[in-house]
């Protein structure tokens, strides 16, 4: 068995220019033109550390060349390895991986021998509209029990940071088992425990109910990066015709630093001093987030 969790700050970072061509010479051409693409610097930043964290994670625990790693995307935009080696251990058992970036942080979780599906999400006020009013328009996200758990949790700031652990909840099973959008939220319940959830720490007490069944073959990671971002695991079956898999045991969040995000990597392509510029010309957030920052 084997687990990995890692979490880069990616809001804090203000890349050098030597930094930021360094990077963008170490992900795939595409990646880098996606990258690109991005309107704000803050998701041009997301995007790219989030290429890296998969990049590290293949390159590590697999064993590949930095420089032999191809990543593809399904036609639902989520990210494979395309390489043709066996990426199982011994044991047979694979390995699931899944990212996510929101707020001020990308992760990455993977496992092995289970599915995983990761998602983060960072306390933020709803910009121009008032609480109650986002609430009614997420209402057929959640179950009227969901609802109730949410809306008695205090004060405005502390209903919004249980929608989101809620939200991250439904987002951590729905990528898990690669269903996206189509996938009716309501059939899937999340009941609390009483404890909270505390930096450092993370929490598996969390029980799914799905079509009002109680799903006990999953199991649901709940940690904070920090007090305002929720990060959520779901780890499920590999596959239910076979044997059961234990457990695997806890395991917090690491945060990289830059360096150790780039510790393994290697240029795949020449500079583009270009990239820089672009870059540079970019405007950090919409400007509604950056009222919102200031605001909370």
């Amino acid at each position: 068995m084997g687990s990995v969790r890692w979490a880069f700050r990616c809001g804090t970072w203000r890349p050098s220019r030597s930094e930021w061509l360094f990077a963008a010479r170490c992900v795939q051409r595409e990646e880098k033109d996606r990258v690109g693409q991005f309107v704000f610097a803050k998701d041009a930043k997301s995007a790219m550390a989030g290429r890296l964290l998969l990049r590290k994670f293949v390159c590590e625990r697999f064993g590949i060349p930095w420089s032999e790693i191809r990543l593809e995307r399904s036609p639902r935009g989520k990210p494979y390895l395309a390489t043709s080696v066996k990426v199982s251990s011994d044991s047979g058992r694979s390995w699931s991986f899944n990212l996510s970036h929101q707020g001020d942080y990308a992760v990455l979780a993977a496992e092995q021998g289970l599915q995983v599906g990761v998602d983060v999400m960072k306390t933020t006020m709803p910009g121009s509209r008032s609480v109650l009013e986002f609430f009614h328009i997420m209402t057929r996200q959640f179950t009227a029990y969901e609802w109730s758990t949410i809306q008695s949790a205090g004060s405005e700031y502390q209903q919004l940071a249980m929608f989101y652990r809620h939200w991250t909840l439904k987002e951590s099973f729905i990528k898990a088992i690669g269903t996206g959008l189509g996938f009716n939220l309501q059939r899937v319940e999340f009941h609390l425990s009483s404890e909270p959830l505390t930096q450092g720490r993370v929490l598996r007490l969390t029980k799914m109910h799905l079509d009002e069944e109680e799903e006990g073959e999953w199991l649901f990671e709940e940690s904070l990066l920090d007090a305002e971002h929720h990060v959520a695991v779901a780890l499920g079956p590999e596959d239910r015709a076979g044997t059961a898999t234990p457990p695997p045991p806890t395991t917090t969040f690491t945060l990289l630093s830059f360096d150790e995000l780039i510790a393994s990597a290697s240029p795949l392509t020449e500079e583009d001093p270009a990239y820089w510029d672009e870059f540079k010309m970019k405007d950090e957030a919409p400007q509604r987030q950056r009222d919102a920052q200031i605001s909370i």
